[in-house]
């Protein structure tokens, strides 16, 4: 499997997640900002739509993180000495690919915030799904970004 493929298929996970994520989102724009009480009175429903909002937003920002951002280091032969990932970060940053390292960082917290379970709070619970929840828009806009980056390079691999 060439780099282009490789790159294809991680683009094609990352949009079957995306896709997931807006319906998520879209499902249950309704119920956002969510309040503390407004969360305990969610339907059972609501509720498995909130844990595909969660399971979506976090594995989209993984699968960007992990495949697709290394991929496009690839893709652009900028891969080079990059040791860390806040390097790789910069370098995504300082080429286009991304619009900013902090930014993504920002995405990578809230992804890992989602590990730390408050089932007896609901106030941080419904804290963490609003930021989330607006943060989202960040996270697709980032795909969407990454996608017309690497058309380019994409396009001269085929």
């Amino acid at each position: 499997m060439n780099q282009v493929e490789a790159f294809e298929g991680s683009l094609e996970i990352c949009e079957r997640h995306a896709s997931r994520l807006h319906w998520a989102m879209d499902t249950l724009s309704d119920h956002f900002p969510l309040s503390p009480t407004e969360l305990e009175e969610l339907s059972d429903l609501d509720l498995a739509v909130v844990d595909q909002f969660i399971v979506r937003f976090s594995k989209l920002q993984d699968a960007m993180g992990a495949k697709l951002l290394p991929g496009v280091l690839e893709l652009t032969q900028e891969h080079g000495e990059l040791a860390t990932f806040i390097d790789k970060l910069n370098k995504l940053e300082k080429i286009g690919a991304i619009e900013s390292a902090a930014r993504w960082l920002r995405l990578r917290e809230m992804r890992n915030q989602f590990a730390h379970d408050y089932p007896d709070d609901p106030e941080i619970q419904a804290s963490l799904l609003n930021k989330a929840y607006f943060m989202a828009g960040d996270l697709l806009e980032a795909l969407e970004h990454v996608k017309a980056f690497s058309k380019p390079y994409r396009q001269r691999g085929e």
